[in-house]
């Protein structure tokens, strides 16, 4: 199969920091360049995540790519060019994955909102044959999240553990996966009341409406505390004895830790058989997918704190 790569791509790129008006869709961005070990994807759809906004409005400034930016770290798409190292993807091949390494430390300047993005070949993965590429987009950054807290912590069958913002990207995977990878004996979350149910039906045997319920003064206390909101001070009460609090917001003191994931398509790969048998499912907010020329207003909504599951970007152009 040959592509025929243009030179010149749209993207949507941002000059300096700040609200989501900063951003811009441009027709003639370079189409990035690839190195040995990387592949060119051409973009189907990609997804927003908190840490996308957090960097725009500067808080990565100290470590951030030169700008102009294209904004986006996750993506689903298709191989269109290979480097000369890369051994198992080829041209065709239908990927997914969290396009950057190290999301904080040293984000890439060209990102997933775009036609075109160069990855490392070790951060993609062979996209799930039963998932379309808005379900796949949304999944990578996410889950990969979800599934490096829940290891970190020692989490293993039997456990119980209580999510916060259980309807969240992070919060509805978590759900998942320590339910159906790890073998839970017990999980409870946090939600809105409308967003019970699916709690429930993510796998949570108890859901706890946060507007209603101070879950930090249940009797119930819990092995993990998976808090993927900031509620350090709060969470702490909920722990077992011993328990450990899982932290994907900033600075918590023992017994939590903060963590910040890295990208990996080996994870991908190895919760790619649960994603297949329909086990772990993407949760996709009801108001996308977002066409490509509304991205400032999938931003905005995404800046409300209050999408269900993933914000996505498709059709790419």
């Amino acid at each position: 199969m040959v592509w025929t790569v243009p030179l010149k791509m749209k993207a949507w790129i941002y000059s300096e920091y700040g609200n989501p008006g900063v951003l811009r869709l441009a027709d003639d961005v370079a189409v990035p360049e690839v190195k040995e070990d990387q592949v060119l994807v051409k973009v189907v759809a990609a997804a927003l995540n908190p840490i996308d906004f957090k960097r725009r409005q500067g808080y990565l400034r100290a470590t951030d790519s030169p700008l102009p930016i294209v904004p986006g770290y996750d993506a689903g798409g298709i191989v269109v060019k290979v480097g000369e190292n890369v051994k198992k993807l080829k041209v065709g091949d239908e990927v997914y994955g969290h396009i950057c390494e190290k999301p904080v430390d040293s984000p890439k300047q060209f990102g997933s909102l775009a036609e075109y993005t160069a990855v490392d070949e070790k951060l993609l993965a062979l996209k799930p044959k039963n998932l379309d590429f808005t379900q796949a987009a949304s999944l990578p950054l996410a889950i990969e999240t979800a599934y490096e807290g829940l290891q970190r912590s020692g989490f293993s069958a039997g456990k119980s553990i209580l999510v916060l913002a259980g309807a969240g990207g992070v919060g509805s995977l978590v759900i998942q996966l320590a339910k159906h990878v790890f073998g839970s004996s017990r999980v409870a979350a946090t939600s809105s009341t409308a967003k019970l149910d699916l709690l429930k039906s993510l796998g949570a045997d108890l859901a706890i409406d946060y507007t209603k319920e101070n879950f930090e003064e249940l009797p119930e206390k819990f092995d993990v505390v998976y808090d993927a909101i900031g509620q350090f001070k709060k969470a702490v009460k909920a722990l077992k004895e011993g328990g450990i609090l899982v932290d994907i917001n900033g600075q918590v003191s023992p017994p939590g830790f903060s963590f910040v994931v890295t990208s990996d398509g080996a994870v991908l790969d190895k919760l790619s058989p649960f994603l297949e048998t329909g086990k772990v499912k993407p949760l996709i907010d009801p108001k996308g997918p977002f066409p490509f020329s509304k991205v400032v207003e999938a931003f905005t909504c995404l800046e409300t704190g209050r999408a269900t599951g993933k914000l996505v970007i498709f059709p790419v152009p």
